[in-house]
């Protein structure tokens, strides 16, 4: 037995060699064209449109300024930290999510083929958000906002246009039996929603072409892999931000605007002993820095092997919290011009989801001088927040997929087809996302697949096996090697302790509190569709253990020969060595 020199780990070697060696480098797989796009494009990837909605609803339902108590501890322990592991562990091995396990821990290899089927999943029912933006953007190049009058086709005789509203105690009883029409151009328009999710109806055809569309735009920015997609970022991941800049000094120089950010940021401390408000927090963060997804491995796997991956982390976290709590700012300022101009009580706006971007916010800029160029200039934004993210997972697949077959994909129009494949194959299922009933599957796979538990449990697995399995002092000798410098060691011991500790609460939490899911407050799904939802969700959960025991089955030797295998990367098995934690070394050699 021979010893590596690094702390609590064990090497097991015939030949003196040392554990943690630079992966070989992958021919042609190609580079960042500089520093600027990898920052731009991940900037793409984990900011999207919830950072403009879900945030500063989150706030304002959860305590005001006091949300950012538990959000910022989050920050800091969980969201930092494993942004940080997944990034470095893309520009170590220089692999996507799949294949970076191999040089890691080839026995968790089903985390990666997980993460990649919920990237699958949410780029099919994402895009129809992009969708939908298209549908509103060509809407706001008419003369009239048709969401801003009544008399159109779509309307109902309860249709109330805005000059109409008075929130007052003389005509409440009448205004409650109305709808405004920016309400009945989303649902009778736009969605022409149904009664359940047992009704699908038919094809909402226009939208339906606003979805190959977006598909198509998503295709382009992707084709030529990283050339192509670290172009496009410079505009696509830019401009949103000029948008929001320029919509937040319109918003706060709106009478009432101060209104608005006053209930953003009022503080109310008893929300502190609500556990809700901490879960809340933890998901939120997690969610919007895409943890466990496999997009920060795959795009850190195009950096060069000297990056300093420990700065950009913190840079591109903290920017992402930042531009949330901006577009807080933004939103509330136009809620309270909302509430000046109608007598509208902020809880009867500040809605979560798709109803702050498509409704709340159509019905604000309809009020405005020149609504068309605010309305054109929002969506825009939406558009192009959406996109970024879209067109990243589709690179984080197909990073993944020619990394698997490398010989096969990386001649010709190889690539270019197989991508073609999955835009084509997503294309045709979101189809059933645009139909009459669509909405309310698109909320299912969301609530069920693409975020919530199941990202929570993957972080958690992924937290477990590099910092427990691989070993955290190993994979810092390995960052150490990279960057030049040894990062704050608290990184490692939220590895360790203090991440999967969270992760694995708040999974406990979310599970103990859970509720069947809801549609707007009023339509309770129905128990088959929670479950079919559940399965969905345990489908991709599923290939960690099925492919444990697929590459248990594979090796040869005694089950503990084959796990202490498993347990070490494959370019060690060349060397004859066993790098383990001394954790699983004492247990595993008796």
């Amino acid at each position: 037995m021979a010893t590596n020199g690094f702390k609590n780990e064990t090497c097991l070697t015939t030949v003196p060699h040392k554990c943690s060696q630079k992966p070989k480098e992958v021919k042609g797989r190609g580079h960042w064209g500089s520093k600027t796009e990898f920052i731009l494009t991940v900037m793409g990837a984990i900011i999207g449109p919830g950072n403009v909605w879900r945030f500063p609803y989150l706030c304002y339902r959860n305590g005001g300024g006091v949300f950012f108590i538990p959000y910022i501890l989050f920050i800091f322990t969980c969201g930092i930290p494993l942004f940080f592991m997944e990034t470095a562990l893309g520009q170590f091995t220089t692999q996507g999510g799949i294949t970076c396990w191999k040089k890691i821990c080839p026995l968790f290899q089903g985390i990666g083929f997980a993460s990649h089927m919920i990237i699958a999943f949410s780029a099919t029912s994402y895009i129809v958000i992009i969708a939908w933006a298209f549908f509103y953007l060509f809407f706001s190049f008419r003369a009239e906002l048709p969401w801003a009058t009544c008399g159109n086709d779509w309307n109902t005789g309860r249709c109330c246009c805005y000059s109409c509203v008075d929130f007052n105690q003389t005509n409440r009883s009448l205004i409650l039996n109305t709808t405004l029409p920016v309400v009945e151009f989303w649902q009778r328009r736009v969605l022409k929603i149904s009664a359940g999710i047992d009704e699908v109806g038919s094809l909402r055809w226009e939208l339906a072409l606003c979805l190959i569309l977006s598909w198509v735009v998503c295709y382009f920015c992707v084709w030529k892999g990283i050339k192509s997609t670290g172009k496009a970022v410079y505009f696509t991941a830019t401009f949103p931000f000029i948008t929001l800049l320029v919509l937040l000094v319109r918003g706060v120089t709106l009478p009432g605007a101060m209104d608005g950010i006053i209930y953003y940021l009022y503080p109310d401390i008893s929300r502190l002993s609500d556990p809700q408000v901490w879960m809340d927090a933890g998901t939120q963060v997690l969610f919007s820095y895409a943890i466990g997804l496999g997009f920060l491995t795959s795009l850190g796997s195009y950096n060069t092997y000297n990056n300093d991956c420990y700065r950009d982390s913190f840079f591109l976290c903290l920017l992402n919290s930042a531009t949330s709590v901006v577009a807080g700012f933004a939103i509330f300022s136009v809620l309270g011009f909302m509430m000046y101009e109608q007598g509208v009580h902020i809880a009867e706006v500040a809605e979560s989801g798709p109803g702050l971007a498509f409704i709340v916010y159509p019905r604000a800029v309809a009020m405005m001088p020149m609504p068309q160029v605010w309305s054109v200039c929002f969506f825009i934004m939406i558009i192009l927040l959406g996109l970024d993210s879209q067109f990243v997972g589709l690179e984080c697949l197909m990073t993944s997929i020619v990394d698997l077959f490398p010989n096969h994909l990386n001649r010709g129009f190889r690539r270019e087809l197989v991508l073609l494949a999955i835009c084509f194959t997503g294309c045709v299922l979101g189809f059933s996302l645009v139909t009459e009933g669509g909405m309310y599957l698109l909320q299912l796979l969301d609530h069920h697949v693409c975020s919530g538990s199941t990202l929570l449990l993957l972080s958690f697995c992924q937290s477990v096996s590099i910092a427990w399995v691989y070993g955290a002092n190993r994979f810092y000798d390995d960052i150490t090697d990279m960057i030049g410098y040894r990062p704050y060691s608290i990184m490692k011991y939220c590895w360790c302790f203090v991440t999967p500790f969270v992760l694995f609460g708040t999974f406990v939490f979310s599970a103990a509190r859970y509720s069947p899911l809801k549609f707007s407050n009023s339509y309770v799904y129905p128990l088959w569709a929670n479950i079919m939802g559940w399965f969905i969700a345990t489908i991709s959960l599923s290939l960690i253990p099925l492919f444990v025991v697929y590459k248990v089955m594979q090796r040869k030797g005694s089950l503990k020969q084959r796990f202490l295998q498993l347990c070490q990367p494959e370019d060690d098995l060349s060397s004859d060595q066993i790098c383990l934690p001394p954790v699983l070394t004492t247990k595993l050699s008796r």
